[in-house]
């Protein structure tokens, strides 16, 4: 279900099941969960086999849990999502069709959203009674705001990758999503792990700022050779 291939600084994770919109199961998340963690190159992208990104949790599966079942599967969904964000390498969701519920709320834990025109974008829980439960209710108003990640949420109404753009929601429109990837590729990619973790820090701000200095500090060392050489 899930295919991992590293091609120089970029790791390719692909979400494989087709045939159910690359919808996963406990075993799925759990592979997936490994493959991002395994991970020692700078970039990693993610991304569905097929027509569709990835969407979310396999409602069969869903269906067949008692709510002690149904519990550790959330908690499962979001230790994932959670795996995704603070992964070292940056992580970009390359989006190609629908991305639904679950797989919506991993494309959201992952650092950059690449969209293609004919993705597509919902939280469509509400509209079976149930609702995202992999951090999306975290993380969807962080990016969007308030009113809109409850909009959405509540509406279960999908957005096309115009929309999305607009709002906010993807980071870049692109009719080949490997761009942004091989983009960072070509940057200095210590930088950008220090960058993620910089960004990602929840700390007091005193303590951000600290870390900002240190950081800053580690790199201006680490490539003082690199930098005479501009000047010259």
């Amino acid at each position: 279900m899930i295919d991992v291939d590293s091609e120089g600084p970029i790791r390719t994770i692909t979400i494989d099941r087709p045939d159910r919109r690359n919808a996963l199961t406990v075993a799925g998340l759990e592979a997936l969960e490994r493959a991002v963690a395994d991970a020692d190159e700078p970039v990693i992208a993610l991304r569905g086999a097929g027509p569709a990104f990835c969407a979310g949790a396999d409602l069969e599966a869903v269906a067949e849990l008692d709510r002690e079942e149904a519990e550790e599967f959330a908690r499962l969904g979001q230790r994932v999502a959670r795996t995704i964000e603070d992964a070292d390498p940056v992580v970009v969701a390359e989006i190609d069709g629908p991305a639904r519920g679950g797989g919506l709320e991993l494309a959201l834990a992952c650092d950059l959203r690449v969209g293609t025109p004919d993705s597509s974008y919902g939280e469509p829980g509400v509209t079976f009674g149930l609702f995202g439960a992999w951090g999306g209710t975290v993380r969807l108003p962080r990016i969007v705001g308030e009113g809109a990640a409850l909009e959405l949420a509540c509406t279960g109404r999908v957005v096309g990758a115009e929309e999305a753009l607009r709002m906010g929601l993807l980071s870049r429109l692109e009719d080949r999503p490997r761009t942004v990837a091989e983009e960072l590729a070509a940057t200095e990619t210590d930088a950008l792990a220090a960058l993620k973790r910089r960004v990602r820090d929840d700390a007091d701000r005193a303590t951000q700022e600290r870390r900002e200095v240190e950081a800053f500090g580690e790199l201006a060392e680490t490539h003082a050779a690199e930098l005479g050489e501009l000047l010259e």
